[in-house]
């Protein structure tokens, strides 16, 4: 399977030219604040729509984590007109889906459906979207469901790290619980709480409208301005959370579990998009622990076959970006594994990466940019998170200039300053010594 990745590479190169001009999309500013952005994509009769507000679990009240995620959860298991199963035959009977999902910065309502049926699948999502009844009834299954997937996280070292390093790395802010909450927190919320997380958070301002697929741009702007007109804030604008410390405690945690590997994460606060900074990151990330050609890859597990997976990633939120890397081991190789990744982060910022190097970190970055626009329902996610931060329809353009940019001294200059080995956390889920 080695030739795979210069097969891959050679066909994104080979896509037209990604990234030479902006998204095809048309966006308008709606009534009370809303924005709709429009793609259209006439090859397939099928149509992605995306409601996004801010309303995810870094909303949620501090005595309260999960609320966000159990409000979202309920939103399609009842309406005004009609009930949860109800709502799941009409949209199923006509090859669609409708759906609703919290993540950390904001919770997003989904709609997929073919063409002919798009009129039948606005009606049911704003039906979700603005008259949710919120069965009493069904407040305590969706609670032992959540609680059954938080139970079956248990199960994955990786989700046990993950939550571990976000109390590190977040001390004192919402990114610092799961969007799901914990067993205890999820099972303490009221449909008074969900009731009251809707009114607050479900409002037009602030809402991001995203639609994709076989549509007219004018025609459907029409559409959505008719379902909108309803829709009302009902109480001012509530406080958006503060933005992440910058340089929080550096920590160690083990957590203890019978396994045969361990899992290690480490991590540290990092910058986000329009930073100086961001893009340079974007590549030593790459050089780093992006790969099959990455440092961390080759010579952590190629050369000593010490690691099962070794990465790192640039994780960006609207209020918060950390650096990770992450790493399983078998338990009798943790520290040489972990000695070795963190030579590989501490050798970027003092040898200069090869040109080697730094063009095939550069071609892949730019060239697989494409393949998160090769689906109308990715289209209209990109569209989301463009508008969600505020990058611009042109953010191809600036993104592949941005990555064509970065020098060998960039990275060192980075690596330096966000890759320092002293500054990374780290969480370890395995049997301890």
């Amino acid at each position: 399977m080695w030739w795979l990745a210069p097969v891959l590479l050679a066909l994104l190169l080979a896509t037209p030219a990604f990234g030479a001009s902006p998204l095809p999309a048309e966006r308008y500013a709606l009534p009370d604040g809303a924005v709709l952005l429009v793609a259209e994509r006439p090859a397939i009769p099928i149509v992605a729509v995306r409601v996004y507000l801010p309303a995810g679990s870094a909303f949620d009240p501090p005595e309260a984590p999960g609320l966000a995620n159990l409000t979202a959860e309920m939103l399609t298991r009842g309406t005004a007109r009609r009930t949860g199963p109800a709502l799941d035959e009409t949209i199923e009977f006509v090859g669609g889906s409708l759906d609703s999902q919290a993540g950390r910065d904001g919770t997003t309502v989904l709609l997929s459906v073919l063409k002919k049926n798009l009129s039948l699948g606005l009606d049911l999502l704003f039906e979700v979207l603005t008259e949710p009844s919120f069965p009493a009834g069904e407040l305590p299954r969706k609670v032992k469901e959540i609680q059954a997937a938080i139970h079956r996280s248990e199960e994955s070292p990786e989700s046990v790290a993950g939550r571990a390093l976000a109390e590190v790395l977040y001390p004192a802010h919402p990114y610092s619980h799961p969007v799901a909450g914990t067993v205890d927190s999820v099972g303490k919320l009221t449909r008074d709480q969900v009731v009251e997380f809707y009114r607050g958070h479900y409002r037009p301002d602030g809402a991001i409208l995203v639609v994709a697929g076989d549509v007219k741009a004018t025609q459907i702007r029409q559409e959505i301005l008719r379902r909108l007109a309803p829709w009302q804030a009902s109480r001012p604008a509530l406080p958006r959370p503060p933005q992440a410390p910058g340089s929080p405690p550096v920590l160690s945690r083990a957590i203890a579990r019978e396994l045969t590997q361990s899992t290690i994460l480490l991590g540290r606060p990092a910058v986000g998009h329009g930073h100086p900074d961001f893009y340079p990151l974007v590549v030593a990330s790459y050089v780093l622990g992006g790969g099959s050609a990455s440092r961390l890859y080759t010579r952590v597990r190629e050369e000593r076959g010490l690691a099962y997976d070794v990465s790192s990633h640039l994780a960006v939120g609207r209020y918060g970006a950390s650096f990770v890397v992450s790493l399983q081991t078998r338990t009798d190789g943790v520290a040489e594994a972990v000695r070795l990744v963190r030579e590989e982060m501490a050798r970027l910022g003092t040898e200069p990466v090869s040109a080697g190097e730094l063009a095939l970190a550069k071609d892949y970055l730019i060239g697989s940019f494409a393949l998160r626009i090769d689906t109308t329902a990715k289209v209209a996610g990109l569209l989301q998170t463009v508008e969600e931060m505020g990058l611009g329809l042109d953010y191809p353009v600036r993104y592949r200039r941005g990555i064509e940019q970065v020098t060998a001294a960039d990275i060192e200059r980075v690596a330096q300053r966000y890759l320092e080995p002293s500054g990374f956390s780290s969480v370890t889920v395995g049997k301890l010594p």
